[in-house]
């Protein structure tokens, strides 16, 4: 779930390309070892086992000696605003991209791009994925495009946000699951472990590879991704956590839970022969402000919050 805004700028974003060059000198090998705790990853549309992908080989970031790893504040969602959303989309991301709402949902035979009406939730435009494909996240580029993963396919979709058509594609190895730009303009991917993914936005290349670590719970199961320009915020599939993340550290420095949220959809009415709502998935900064758009799979609503502390 993912940022890429060409009016997000700012001195934070300096560094995120400094580390993934001081990687690329350090002769470390590339890939992490999920967490082999954690429940095999499985198709969440079909509950089939994920196909076995490997990631590209890319150099670990080694991260600032003086970077330690304490407890993660509590934040919680307040909610400022709640607008429709279409109860049908297996939303995989959203980005804003010059106060324009792009959404990416998933399942094969039913994925898509769209723009939507913020305030309304109406689907403005749509264009869909090919049927064998399973789209997931989704980030804009600092030169207006749209990037659009898929998650077993090994594909990037390229598109133009004013028409939606696919203008490029991206090869990539290993699953692809969130998506998001940082503000030096540098891709950044979770393939649903613990570990990110940077990438080159001109050749889709990894350049480097930054594991995830938290003082008090879980870092795998990474899944949509948004930077506001100062933090990375990151669902965590099949939890109630946004993590917050400090990527010059690569440490978890906040935790959202929104079971609130997703209580609060939970009690709603599900039409006869729809399928229930699914978990939390997409984080949008909105433009300008210091609020969230926070989605979810299947959910009728998306609410705008704030994360305050709990």
């Amino acid at each position: 779930m993912n940022v890429g805004r060409r009016s997000r700028s700012g001195a934070p974003g300096a560094w995120p390309a400094a580390l993934v060059v001081f990687a690329l000198l350090v002769g470390c090998s590339g890939s992490s070892t999920p967490d082999t705790s954690a429940p095999p990853v499985s198709d969440p549309g079909s509950g089939s086992p994920a196909a076995a992908s490997v990631p590209e080989d890319a150099p670990l970031v080694e991260v600032p000696a003086d970077c330690t790893i304490g407890a993660p504040e509590r934040l919680v969602p307040e909610v400022v605003a709640e607008y429709p959303h279409d109860p049908t989309a297996f939303t995989q991301g959203l980005v804003f991209l010059d106060g324009r709402l792009f959404e990416s949902t998933g399942l094969r035979g039913r994925s898509s791009v769209r723009e939507l009406d913020p305030a309304t939730g109406a689907v403005l435009r749509s264009a869909p994925v090919p049927d064998d494909a399973f789209a997931e996240g989704l980030a804009a580029t600092l030169d207006g495009r749209l990037v659009q993963l898929t998650w077993t396919e090994g594909v990037a979709f390229v598109r133009d946000p004013d028409t939606l058509e696919v203008v490029d594609e991206f090869r990539y190895g290993g699953e692809g699951w969130g998506l998001t730009t940082l503000t030096d303009g540098i891709l950044l991917q979770s393939d649903g472990t613990d570990t990110l993914t940077f990438r080159d936005p001109a050749t889709f290349d990894p350049t480097g590879r930054l594991v995830v670590r938290r003082a008090d719970g879980g870092t795998d199961r990474l899944n949509e991704l948004e930077w506001d320009g100062r933090h990375l915020w990151a669902n965590r599939w099949q939890t109630d956590e946004i993590l917050r993340i400090d990527l010059r550290c690569g440490t978890v420095d906040g935790v959202v839970d929104v079971a609130e949220l997703s209580a609060r959809i939970a009690g709603m009415a599900v039409p006869d022969g729809a399928a229930a709502p699914d978990v939390v998935n997409g984080v949008a900064a909105v433009p300008g402000t210091d609020r969230y758009l926070v989605a979810g799979k299947r959910w009728p609503l998306t609410f705008e919050v704030r994360f305050v502390p709990a």
